[in-house]
């Protein structure tokens, strides 16, 4: 009973028998998804309207939150395509895109999303994902896959795109065609053809040249900071944003200042509705990835304490002037293929993140859009899973129907 309270701080029952060995572990599985977490978390304030900066912001409290409240030992926390998607369609129709307004709105989003969390928590309804049909979300993601990566063509292509839906879009995008920078274009396509290559075939082939499976796994990894530096450098050697490139330009060093969300009860009641389902698809994301991870090491994650570990983690990014994130499918994997210990890896990405945002932003100058538009589309391409389709149209055809409903519905009228 004396210490009845410590049941809500999991790192209690695992911190003090906290090893060397688990330090070194978390410290190398942190430095890796560091590199990883830099790219990804500018691209991804990016797909959110926010400004790049923002994504390092949300990289950074509610890691060390997580550390605290979570169950997981290798789910890594933070901005995620489809929630910063949702954050995008949820925000744009109340503010002008990068505005105050709208990052306050973003932040505001985040903490809301926290107290819907927490709630669902007391209400214990971990076991609600249980109920929610695969099919209509395996849809949902896909559609939002295919929406986040025709929105980035934009930048690979250096050309203006507007829309509602993915036919206007996509219209829109073949009238913008004779606009397109040819400078720009080389950047996206080259950075598309390496990332993608990275992705799918470069461990295989290292391997084969004579690299351990580990090494080979970590150096590709790496790609895409490598591709980052390289196109920075080329930038700004040859003055290419002075030739059409569209580049991050000057990123404010520094932490970012605490500060409470809008209270104005006319935002909220505009943004709740967008935040209590963004709380159920970020939860069912990251709870999915969780157990998992946790499976393949005969451990287990408790739902309703995810739910509190999430809700702290996004009340967390709220005050530190972030956006709504949850635990990444990508990143997670990658933090328990580098050999992460125990939930302390993501403090010490945190403190890489922190870091990075005090000393290193200036090295983002001329880092091209076009370069983050590659890696979200990169990213994202994991979501559109055909395969999921064509199974699951040859074993159900009534889930494949739903699956096929929520797909349309998606593209034709938004997230």
């Amino acid at each position: 009973m004396k210490h009845s309270w410590l049941k809500w701080l999991p790192i209690s029952s695992w911190l003090p028998d906290y090893s060397r060995h688990d330090a070194t572990k978390d410290g190398l599985a942190a430095i890796i998804v560091t590199l990883m977490l830099i790219p990804q978390s500018l691209a991804y304030a990016m797909v959110a309207g926010m400004p790049p900066v923002v994504g390092l912001y949300a990289s950074i409290l509610p890691l060390i939150a997580y550390t605290l409240l979570g169950t997981s030992k290798t789910l890594a926390v933070g901005p995620v395509a489809v929630i910063s998607l949702m954050t995008a369609e949820a925000i744009a129709p109340l503010f002008e895109t990068g505005s105050q307004g709208y990052i306050t709105a973003a932040a505001t989003l985040a903490f809301l999303s926290g107290i819907v969390l927490l709630l669902m928590s007391v209400l214990k309804l971990g076991f609600l994902t249980t109920f929610l049909s695969h099919p209509v979300l395996s849809g949902f993601m896909t559609a939002s896959g295919i929406l986040i990566s025709i929105g980035q063509f934009k930048h690979i292509l250096g050309v203006p795109l507007h829309g509602e839906n993915v036919i206007e879009r996509l219209t829109n995008l073949i009238l913008a065609l004779p606009q397109t920078n040819f400078y720009t274009l080389l950047i996206g396509a080259s950075c598309l053809i390496a990332l993608s290559y990275a992705r799918k075939s470069l461990k295989p082939n290292l391997i084969k040249l004579g690299l351990s499976s580990e090494l080979a796994g970590h150096v590709t990894k790496l790609v895409p900071v490598m591709v980052m530096i390289l196109s920075i450098v080329l930038v700004a050697l040859f003055d290419l944003d002075k030739k059409g490139v569209s580049v991050v330009g000057q990123i404010p060093s520094g932490l970012p200042s605490f500060s409470l969300p809008s209270l104005d009860l006319t935002l909220i009641g505009d943004l709740l509705p967008a935040a209590i389902l963004l709380s159920i698809i970020g939860f069912v994301e990251s709870a999915s990835v969780g157990q998992t991870l946790a499976a393949k090491r005969r451990q287990r994650i408790e739902p309703n304490q995810e739910l509190i570990a999430l809700s702290g983690a996004n009340i967390a990014s709220a005050i530190n002037g972030g956006f709504p994130v949850t635990g990444g499918l990508s990143r997670s994997v990658v933090n328990y293929d580098a050999g992460a210990e125990t939930p302390l890896a993501g403090t010490f990405t945190a403190i890489g993140i922190g870091i990075t945002v005090l000393y290193f932003t200036p090295l983002f100058t001329y880092l091209p859009h076009a370069v983050l538009a590659a890696t979200i589309i990169v990213a994202v391409s994991a979501l559109i899973d055909v395969k999921a389709i064509i199974h699951t149209w040859k074993s159900a055809k009534s889930d494949a129907i739903a699956m096929f409903l929520t797909i349309i519905g998606v593209l034709i009228f938004n997230v």
